[in-house]
């Protein structure tokens, strides 16, 4: 992304939507939305359309580079499958059918079957969007930027088709596109588990049990022992990543060479340089930490998302090492950093707002740390939390600063009533993202282009 060229994103005008709470759906409708993703993608794949997992190609060449101009809408196709042949049915069981009588095999006969539509949780038919039929598609002709770029605005201009849990079947191939994020062979996570504890294990299990606890829908979804192998297993990526290399071992007249040339040169030659050039590996500064405390809400989105651990793994080890090392490093400069930036943002969107909270000693790092270091998961609802994600992506997760702005912006009229805003602001309103990146979108203009590339930076 160039910090030099000037922004077009606020010039989009982002639609509005009218979305209604989130509200728990019970475990027999999970288990039967569960169901439905199984069958469907047996179903895609026997019927030769490709499945989400061809996205991948859109995915090999990594981020790109992210751009701040934005316009355009995604157009809408619905795709649909056919087949002449009815296939034996399963019959519901007991608990399911409400009867004591239980429901005996069918063998249907050769008929016409009605075109399979896709439904959400709740029953209800709903048209295959743009976004989903691109994931499916892929780039056409190797267009692989176009794509990105194609994907990104559809982002902007439409939601993800998601049930009212936030569940959506192709977001988490949605987020791997966007991110770049290759493949990764599930033997890879399964060894990183097999391992065992890692050092982090401890500090691991004293976050994990209060992990959005009091969210019932990421309860019900996400397990805790989920949870603390994902952490564990990236925490012994990141140990081993800290490992010096082994040396390596020389044919034996390759190493009588080397010890013939030691003898006959001088010693300067082979001493290693003293002073500060060489910087401990074990400064606290500059080393990452194979775990920080904050990193179990961040991880949270990518499990509740994913179909799978390992696509969440995969997502979420990426996310920490290459768009966000900063924020997981032994002295977490990256989250420090993004905290002044977002009292310098707010001073340039609202100087009124900026200079009535640090009258009253209210300072970013007093009240938006949670918020900056999980990129907002730490606010409800969780399937507004992936929604906003869904731009953050598509954009950079460097926009969580003016996101964090925006929802001081929507909070104005009360913390300038307010003799004592620390109250209202140790917890934020509930999270509405439209609204969100509505006004974060109009405050990129705003933002000059030397503080904008400082935002782009302040993670790595």
């Amino acid at each position: 992304m160039s910090a030099n060229s000037k922004p077009s994103l606020a010039n989009t005008k982002l639609p509005t939507f009218a979305v209604p709470p989130a509200s728990p759906q019970s475990p027999r409708k999970l288990r039967k939305f569960q169901s439905h993703q199984s069958l469907t993608s047996t179903a895609f794949s026997s019927f030769g359309q490709p499945l989400p997992t061809t996205t991948t190609a859109i995915a090999s060449n990594g981020n790109g580079n992210r751009q701040r101009d934005v316009a355009g809408n995604g157009a809408t196709t619905d795709i649909q499958s056919d087949t002449n042949v009815r296939p034996r049915t399963r019959g519901r069981s007991n608990s399911e059918s409400g009867s004591s009588n239980p429901t005996q095999l069918t063998t249907g006969t050769v008929r016409t079957k009605r075109p399979a539509r896709k439904t959400d949780s709740s029953g209800y038919f709903i048209k295959r969007s743009g976004l989903d039929a691109l994931l499916r598609d892929g780039p056409a002709d190797g267009r692989l930027l176009e794509t990105l770029q194609e994907l990104r605005l559809m982002v902007l201009s439409s939601r993800v088709d998601a049930d009212s849990d936030g569940m959506s079947t192709y977001r988490i191939y949605l987020w791997l596109a966007l991110l770049g994020v290759p493949p990764l062979p599930t033997d890879e996570y399964l060894n990183l588990v097999h391992r065992g504890r890692s050092p982090a294990y401890t500090k691991i299990r004293n976050d994990t049990f209060r992990t959005l606890a009091t969210d019932p829908l990421f309860k019900r979804r996400v397990t805790e022992a989920s949870l603390i192998r994902l952490l564990n297993a990236v925490a012994w990526k990141l140990h081993d990543a800290q490992q010096p290399p082994k040396p390596s071992s020389r044919p034996s007249s390759r190493r009588k060479e080397l010890l013939e040339l030691a003898i006959d040169s001088p010693p300067t030659i082979t001493e290693e340089p003293e002073g500060d050039s060489v910087q401990p590996l074990d400064n606290p500064t500059t080393k990452p930490a194979i775990y920080v405390q904050g990193m179990n809400v961040l991880c949270a989105p990518f499990l509740y998302a994913a179909r799978s651990e390992v696509e969440a793994f995969a997502l979420f080890h990426y996310f920490v090492t290459k768009e966000c090392p900063g924020y997981v490093r032994g002295a977490m400069d990256g989250v420090h950093k993004g905290l002044r930036l977002v009292d310098r943002c707010l001073e340039i969107v609202d100087p009124k707002l900026a200079a009535y909270l640090f009258s009253k000693g209210m300072y970013a790092e007093l009240y938006a740390f949670p918020s900056v270091l999980t990129l907002c998961a730490c606010t409800p609802p969780l399937p507004e939390v992936l929604h906003l994600w869904d731009f953050l992506f598509a954009y950079g997760p460097h926009l969580n600063v003016l996101c964090i702005v925006a929802q001081l912006n929507r909070m104005r009229d009360a913390i300038l009533q307010s003799e004592s805003p620390n109250k209202l602001l140790r917890s934020f309103p509930p999270l509405e993202a439209d609204k969100v990146i509505s006004l974060t979108v109009s405050f990129v203009r705003k933002i000059p282009d030397d503080l904008y590339g400082e935002l782009v930076d302040h993670a790595k």
